[in-house]
């Protein structure tokens, strides 16, 4: 069974820089059809931050774009969030999801708060 463990999230000042990991059990990442995180700040609903194809392809949300990075490590089975320049409205748990065939798969999240 395909396990998504997210870790890396944590309170940060406005400015500053965090990396998010989510470290797949059960299957090879390579494997997957589609990887992405996601957020969800309270009270608002679920949002897609930015996605990554098996070939490579990236997309990102326009309010991240230029700021965060998404990267994976086959070797390590992870996929990673570097964001940088956080801002106060990118606080919220962001979750690791992947895709295989017809099965969504989701991490528990992790919470990143920026605030000083």
């Amino acid at each position: 069974q395909v396990q998504l463990v997210e870790s890396g999230g944590g309170l940060v000042q406005p400015g500053g820089s965090l990396r998010l990991s989510c470290a797949a059990s059960g299957g090879r990442i390579s494997s997957f059809s589609a990887m992405g995180w996601y957020r969800q700040a309270p009270g608002k609903e679920r949002e897609l931050v930015a996605r990554m194809s098996p070939g490579g392809s990236t997309n990102y949300a326009d309010s991240v774009k230029g700021r965060f990075t998404i990267s994976r490590d086959n070797a390590k089975n992870t996929v990673y969030l570097q964001m940088n320049s956080l801002k106060p409205e990118d606080t919220a748990v962001y979750f690791c999801n992947m895709v295989r065939a017809t099965t969504t798969y989701w991490g528990k999240g992790t919470l990143v708060t920026v605030s000083s």
